[in-house]
């Protein structure tokens, strides 16, 4: 399994890889590839299961195996990310390595003589500033676990190469360092992150234009896009979650009690955030005066099912790091309440209408509507419900019990290591875009940096099981 894991390492890091970075789905020779928009051999993607997600299964692989091969790999990942932070101190969805792009792009290892001025951010501050995207190049972005994954792989080496008595990296620590500063700084007083931000930070956002307060419902609001994007507390995507998680890690890897400070803030929003009854659960998004509020024009003003889920997730994290009682207390209230939204099929509306939990979907023009027999099929309208599995954690940790670790099964196992390519990749039937973003079917299939991931977490999962019981 040890040799699999190397196929897989080397076959990724020397055929998949450009510039020490990787994309959603590549070739099998390594030459078109994409995440969420097109790419070409100068274009690396950061957002998951992109660059940093890969190197995680890099780090994961060499704890497990020793294997130096794995480390080399996931140095390659870091220099890549080293390339790709941005002046504002994190990262946007993808990374170039053009000179006519890089020409264009304030990144750290190379900044425009322009880039003083993206650093000034006038008051109040936060998402009145950020919102209009003056400087787009700049934007260091939240969404979708793009920087906070950047981030958490770069604490993860650190961490790695600290307990296998690896020489310090000053380059290391200065990325992380850069990062942790402006994300600590891009926090508001009430404890939540914004979607991005396009400058680096001087100061938190002034508590006096986003002031600390409750949750509470609108008098009022649109059944219509509003196209405002007032949303400056988020929880769609898991921003403010992952940020959390991350302030958490970022403590764990270096003692310092400032980044537990930052956590702890990201979890008092989320106490703040949960809306009164009748409906004990969470948003997507929340204006300043913390009122739900519109995002896209999919993402109404509602309770959301999939974000609450992962607040939930993220307040047991924040109980098991601190032993503080208060990230427990809404949870109960919170899982009964989302039980009474379930559907008849078991799963989870992304959206509850406020105070009446009629579930809200949209049909194919963008209306809102309690019929979902027209729903656009880009977006998770639907979800699974986790809250079964919620409620057992939750419970065990009450009961000061931890889960066991679950066994991989061998047949499972054993498809995996059956799947996969003598080169070392696992191929699979899809369509790579082309630089211009058209399809191309392979006859061979392609490569999905999330399946590498995947198997990569299963093989090592099944070693360190077997490692436990021998």
């Amino acid at each position: 399994m040890a040799a699999s894991l190397a196929r897989a390492t080397k076959y990724m890091s020397t055929t998949v890889a450009d510039h020490g970075g990787y994309a959603w789905v590549s070739s099998v020779d390594g030459k078109l590839s994409h995440g969420e928009g097109p790419c070409d051999q100068d274009r690396v993607w950061v957002q998951p299961p992109g660059t940093p997600a890969v190197g995680d299964a890099f780090l994961r692989s060499f704890v497990q195996t020793g294997d130096s091969v794995h480390l080399l790999a996931a140095f390659e990942v870091a220099n890549a990310l080293f390339d790709g932070q941005l002046a504002s101190g994190g990262w946007g969805y993808s990374i170039d390595y053009s000179a006519e792009q890089r020409a264009q792009i304030p990144y750290r290892t190379g900044v425009r003589a322009d880039a003083e001025k993206m650093a000034h951010t006038p008051e109040p501050g936060g998402w009145e500033i950020w919102r209009a995207r003056k400087w787009k190049h700049n934007r260091t972005v939240l969404d979708d676990d793009t920087t906070s994954a950047a981030l958490s792989f770069l604490l993860h080496l650190q961490e790695i190469m600290r307990e296998s008595n690896q020489p310090a990296s000053p380059t290391l620590a200065r990325a992380i360092n850069a990062a942790l500063d402006s994300t600590r700084l891009s926090q508001y007083p009430i404890g939540a992150w914004s979607h991005h931000y396009d400058r680096l930070p001087s100061q938190s956002p002034s508590v006096s234009h986003y002031p600390i307060l409750q949750a509470s419902y609108p008098d009022e609001w649109s059944r219509t896009w509003t196209k405002d994007y007032e949303g400056c507390y988020m929880l769609n995507d898991n921003i403010t979650q992952n940020m959390i998680r991350t302030m958490l890690l970022a403590w764990r890897v270096t003692g310092d009690d400032h980044f537990r400070d930052n956590a702890i803030r990201g979890g008092e929003f989320l106490l703040r955030a949960q809306m009164p009854e009748p409906q004990p659960a969470w948003a997507q998004q929340y204006d300043r005066q913390m009122h739900p509020v519109w995002d896209r024009k999919f993402e109404p003003p509602a309770i959301a099912g999939a974000e609450s889920q992962t607040a939930i997730e993220v307040l047991m994290d924040l109980y098991e790091a601190t032993q503080d009682a208060r990230f427990l207390k809404p949870i109960e209230p919170a899982i009964a309440y989302l039980k009474t939204c379930l559907r008849p099929d078991g799963k989870l509306p992304r959206y509850s209408e406020l105070k009446t939990n009629l579930p809200l979907y949209f049909n194919s023009d963008y209306e809102l509507t309690n019929d979902d027999s027209e729903m656009p099929d880009h977006y998770a309208f639907v979800g699974a419900s986790c809250l079964d599995s919620l409620e057992r954690r939750c419970q065990r940790i009450r009961e000061g019990k931890t889960k066991k670790a679950a066994s991989i099964p061998a047949n499972r196992i054993a498809g995996i290591l059956a799947a996969q390519h003598a080169d070392g990749g696992w191929r699979e039937p899809g369509f790579v875009r082309d630089p211009e973003g058209r399809k191309v079917t392979p006859k061979e299939g392609v490569i999905q940096s999330a399946t590498f991931v995947k198997n990569v977490g299963l093989l090592c999962d099944h070693l360190e099981s077997a490692a436990a019981n021998p």
